[in-house]
């Protein structure tokens, strides 16, 4: 990182080490304090108080952003002629099959989110290898996996994201960029937050949400105050 200014001294100096922020004033500093020359994304970092290594312990989910997440995301339709049209209609980066099948046996990933449809998933199951540890798997669960095609498309074009706690307890993700305004960020982190807590799975016991940190590629994490989360 180059050498910091005075002003972006001064704005650093304005975080507070162990304060924590409502949301509302956490993202106006989160803006203040990132001087990043791209577009940073904000992030969430939410730890909970659970096992995820228990089944009945695990938190996913799916959320539409309000306000999208200020990324072009790249969708790649794995699926059977008859289904191209829908699929190109509704934004589709890539439509196709076999093509699609080979290339990515050849390495090809860079897409950000694969669907298809559940006729072909013996095909793209093949793939679980490769596409399972960099998060591309299709799901049913995540909506990725369906007849509906172009619905679910649209629906990832417009700001729908899924997220899952990782082996720590942590579920990390992004809610927006730097370049939001203040109010984006608090309903797109709204939103992602309300959903966690409606996931609270009934065998977690103890404190469920045990701290909320928001930052960019390049800032301090902010602690944010569970009870400044509006749950809806």
């Amino acid at each position: 990182m180059s050498k910091l200014t005075k002003n972006q001294k001064n704005a650093l100096a304005k975080v507070e080490p162990n304060k924590a922020y409502k949301l509302a004033e956490a993202a106006a500093l989160l803006k203040e304090i990132t001087f990043t020359k791209f577009d940073a994304s904000v992030d969430i970092d939410v730890r909970l108080g659970v096992d995820p290594r228990k089944a009945n312990q695990m938190v996913r989910g799916v959320v539409t952003l309000p306000h999208g997440t200020g990324k072009t995301v790249r969708v790649l339709a794995l699926c059977t002629p008859d289904k191209e049209a829908e699929a190109k209609a509704a934004g589709a980066d890539y439509v196709g099959l076999d093509e699609y099948v080979e290339k990515i046996k050849g390495g090809w990933t860079d897409v950000d989110v694969i669907v298809t449809t559940p006729n072909v998933m013996g095909k793209v199951g093949a793939l679980g290898r490769i596409l399972g540890p960099r998060g591309l798997m299709p799901n049913p669960k995540t909506g990725t996996v369906t007849m509906e095609i172009g619905k679910a498309i649209s629906e990832v074009k417009s700001g729908k994201i899924d997220f899952k706690v990782d082996k720590f307890g942590i579920v990390h993700t992004a809610v927006g960029k730097i370049s939001f305004s203040p109010e984006q960020i608090v309903d797109n982190a709204n939103e992602v937050l309300s959903t966690i807590i409606k996931l609270k799975p009934a065998a977690a016991k103890g404190t469920y949400v045990k701290s909320i940190y928001l930052s960019t590629t390049m800032s301090p994490g902010l602690q944010i105050d569970p009870k400044s989360v509006e749950t809806k």
